[in-house]
């Protein structure tokens, strides 16, 4: 079916509004990171451009748009140019479909949730090219880094975001939306969205999964090379990653624009799914300012050893409870005592080499306080004697 004129000009502008409205996003969250981490820290933030801070965002970006942006000249020219593209249109196109509100959403697509998880792997080639293209062998690394990463966990999100279409029986965003009207999926999936959301920062690159362009161990990784507005474009496509995973965490999880008992349509639908999403983003900062960053043998185990399996389990037992029909608390059970054994898995794992230290040290002592004591008896024999 041809697309009219009128409709190809409509969705021309849709899309222009789109990306206006991403890029001031943008702008906020580096504002509002800068100010939460500030806080976190004890200082104040941003202070000096403009009140409060507010046009340091602004500042930023006139710079890097006016900076002097050098190509290495034993670079692919074309490989280097289309990387920044690559990614930032993977992270741009997966809002086609994300919905605001009922009514708020560019094109609704039956197939949304697909359509999303299936636009988001195409960053993984950018990242790669932009490594390979920069001819930089700290570029190579950190861009075959960054694949591993993303390859491990693009799965547990893949498999989190199956288990809840299995709950809502549909991959329409609004439609999911729509499934928690009585309950959001968060109360009987609290697993799925511990998996999702960790997977979540691994794969937008957000501390403590920081770890394919970690300064401190290969200069930068595959953006090593790229200045200017080059640079721009991978920091653009970050952030419109972490606004974009916050987003999903709470249209699967939290019931999108719902508020509890009443019925939010336009503008206030909208406001409110915002409020939520500026919510979770908050917490995705508290991270960041909490947080160390992980070792890359660490990161790649706890992605197949703890998500992989953690994101099965969750359709197991979607498939479990929708199969026989039991009742949603059966569910909620099911995830919370996978989530509490995880837990404390980690917890021993984590905790072991500090109370071997601390048994060490409580043996140490005690045989110290033995020989302290047979002196003591020695000396008060020679006295007697």
């Amino acid at each position: 079916m041809l697309i009219s004129w009128a409709d190809l000009g409509w969705i021309l502008l849709s899309l222009f509004i789109m990306f206006n409205a991403l890029s001031v996003v943008v702008l906020s969250l580096t504002w509002l990171e800068r100010k939460a981490l500030g806080r976190l820290q004890r200082r104040l933030g941003p202070t000096r451009s403009g009140p409060m801070g507010l046009l340091q965002p602004v500042a930023d970006g006139i710079k890097l748009i006016i900076k002097e942006d050098i190509i290495p000249s034993s670079s692919e020219k074309a490989i280097f140019w289309g990387a920044p593209l690559i990614v930032m249109l993977s992270a741009f196109m997966i809002w086609v479909t994300i919905p605001g509100a009922q009514d708020a959403v560019i094109k609704n697509l039956d197939l949304g949730l697909f359509y999303i998880i299936a636009f988001s792997v195409i960053g993984i080639l950018g990242l790669v090219l932009a490594g390979w293209g920069s001819a930089n062998k700290y570029g190579t690394l950190g861009g075959l880094r960054a694949a591993a990463q993303l390859v491990s966990y693009e799965i547990p999100i893949i498999m989190v975001a199956v288990s809840v279409a299995m709950l809502a029986q549909s991959l329409d965003m609004r439609e999911i939306v729509a499934q928690q009207s009585s309950y959001p999926f968060v109360l009987v999936q609290p697993l799925g969205l511990v998996v999702f959301f960790i997977a979540g920062l691994a794969e937008v690159g957000r501390t403590p999964f920081d770890i394919y362009f970690a300064e401190s161990e290969i200069v930068g990784g595959p953006f090593v090379e790229y200045s200017g507005a080059h640079w721009s474009l991978f920091f653009l496509a970050e952030y419109i990653n972490t606004f974009a995973i916050a987003a999903l965490t709470v249209l699967l999880f939290f019931g999108g624009w719902q508020f509890p008992g009443v019925e939010l349509a336009g503008y206030l639908a909208v406001i409110w799914f915002l409020f939520k999403v500026y919510l979770v983003i908050l917490v995705i900062v508290w991270i960041r300012g909490t947080f160390p960053r992980l070792r890359i043998d660490q990161l790649m185990a706890f992605a197949w050893k703890v998500a992989v399996p953690l994101s099965f389990l969750t359709v197991v037992m979607t498939a479990i409870y929708q199969f026989y029909g039991w009742p949603a608390w059966s569910l909620t059970l099911m995830s919370l005592a996978g989530l509490v054994w995880v837990g404390y898995a980690i917890y021993r794992r984590m905790a072991g080499p500090a109370s071997r230290v601390a048994q060490t040290k409580k043996r140490i002592q005690a045989r110290q306080e033995e020989l302290m004591a047979a002196r003591r008896n020695r000396a008060e024999r020679t006295r007697r004697g």
